[in-house]
C-alpha cells in the first residue's frame, strides 16, 4: 500500500491541526494504521495508532487528550487531530500501515510508510 500524508503547517502553540493520509494499492480496511513523528536529532516515535475497523484507538502518554485518530475506510484515509499544541509538538509526522489486526507501536512492525508532513508549533 503507498501512503500520503499532508495537513501539515506552521502554527502558534495552542492551535488546532489535523492531519490525513490516504492510502492507495490495497484493501484499506485490511490494514492497522498510525502516525509516528520525528523531531530534528531524535528517533522515530509512536504517536497514535488505530484499528483495521476503527474500534481500538492507542495514543502516546505525550498526546492523549490533546489528540484523536479516526478512520474512514470508503475514503480510505486516516487522521490525526491535534489540539493544544505545544512547541515540543514539533517534528515531521509520518503515517504507518500494516496488514494485521494488532496496532503496535515500534517502527519495525510497519512495512509501508507515507513521506511525512512537517508540523511546526512556535510559542
Amino acid at each position: 500500500v503507498q501512503l500520503q500524508a499532508s495537513g501539515g503547517g506552521l502554527v502558534q502553540a495552542g492551535d488546532s491541526l489535523t492531519l490525513s493520509c490516504v492510502a492507495s494499492g490495497g484493501t484499506f480496511s485490511s490494514y492497522a494504521m498510525s502516525w509516528f513523528r520525528q523531531a530534528p536529532g531524535k528517533e522515530r516515535e509512536f504517536v497514535s495508532g488505530i484499528s483495521r475497523y476503527g474500534s481500538n484507538k492507542y495514543y502516546a502518554d505525550s498526546v492523549k487528550g490533546r489528540c484523536t485518530i479516526s478512520r474512514d475506510n470508503a475514503k480510505n484515509t486516516v487522521y490525526l487531530q491535534m489540539n493544544s499544541l505545544k512547541p515540543e509538538d514539533t517534528a515531521v509526522y509520518y503515517c504507518a500501515s500494516v496488514r494485521d489486526i494488532v496496532v503496535r507501536r515500534t517502527t519495525s512492525a510497519y512495512d509501508s510508510w507515507g513521506q511525512g508532513t512537517l508540523v511546526t508549533v512556535s510559542s
